[in-house]
């Protein structure tokens, strides 16, 4: 896969340590893929994403097979990228917004998979869509922080992204049939986007929230108006009285 330097450590093989969520995510990734192992795969006939499964109504696919993988390397580099992308993101959001996001971005991802493949009875699993949107987010946060593509060579996270990008949407139109869930992978990059830039309306939806909690504010500071911290007349009186009642 790849590799990060931390600017404050150094190293380029230095990420920043097991955050609270990243380390819980990798836990249960490990627990579902022995759970796998020790079923013989029939786990897989209950959380993998089948469109047509999902379309009968079993829509809990759409977050249940980001717990399972194909194989033991498939689950290394998914839990290797999400250490080393996922951990600096929850420290600095917060474990309640990395949270959303990952499962924002993984179950989008599942829909756009569900979408080109309506009715189809080919199953995708694999965190591949959150991590995808993990790496997008960690391009636009730190646009300029080195990561070393294949651990050899060098290059800015936002070049790293778009380059992935590109790549993706490449496999998508000429390497179809491949095994690879090339439109996961770009629905976690789309998805990834649309949190991180807000839906269409979300910014007026924003304003109108804001308006309206000083909105309250201001009736507040009105019934307030004329008492002293201990809520007792000071003998002064609010104007316009009638305006909120």
């Amino acid at each position: 896969m790849s590799a990060y330097r931390h600017q404050s450590e150094g190293g380029f093989f230095s990420g920043a340590s097991l955050s609270n969520a990243v380390r819980m995510l990798i836990a249960w990734n490990v627990i579902f893929f022995l759970l796998q192992l020790l079923t013989r795969h029939v786990v897989d006939n209950f959380l993998e994403l089948t469109p047509s499964r999902v379309l009968h109504g079993e829509i809990w696919r759409l977050g249940s097979y980001l717990f399972l993988h194909g194989g033991f390397m498939h689950l290394l580099f998914n839990m290797l990228a999400l250490w080393m992308f996922g951990s600096e993101l929850e420290y600095l959001w917060g474990t309640t917004r990395f949270v959303k996001y990952y499962f924002f971005t993984g179950i989008g991802a599942g829909v756009c998979s569900l979408l080109v493949n309506l009715n189809s009875d080919i199953a995708t699993i694999g965190a591949s869509g959150s991590v995808f949107g993990l790496l997008l987010a960690y391009g636009m946060t730190f646009p300029n922080r080195p990561i070393l593509l294949y651990f050899i060579l060098p290059i800015p996270a936002k070049y790293f992204v778009a380059l992935y990008g590109l790549l993706e949407l490449f496999s998508t139109v000429f390497s179809r049939g491949s095994g690879v869930a090339h439109y996961a992978h770009l629905g976690g990059l789309l998805f990834g986007w649309l949190f991180l830039k807000g839906f269409p309306g979300q910014g007026m939806y924003r304003r109108w929230k804001r308006d309206r909690m000083k909105r309250k504010f201001k009736v507040l500071e009105f019934r307030d108006a004329g008492k002293d911290d201990w809520g007792r007349p000071t003998g002064g009186s609010a104007k316009g009285g009638d305006e909120w009642r």
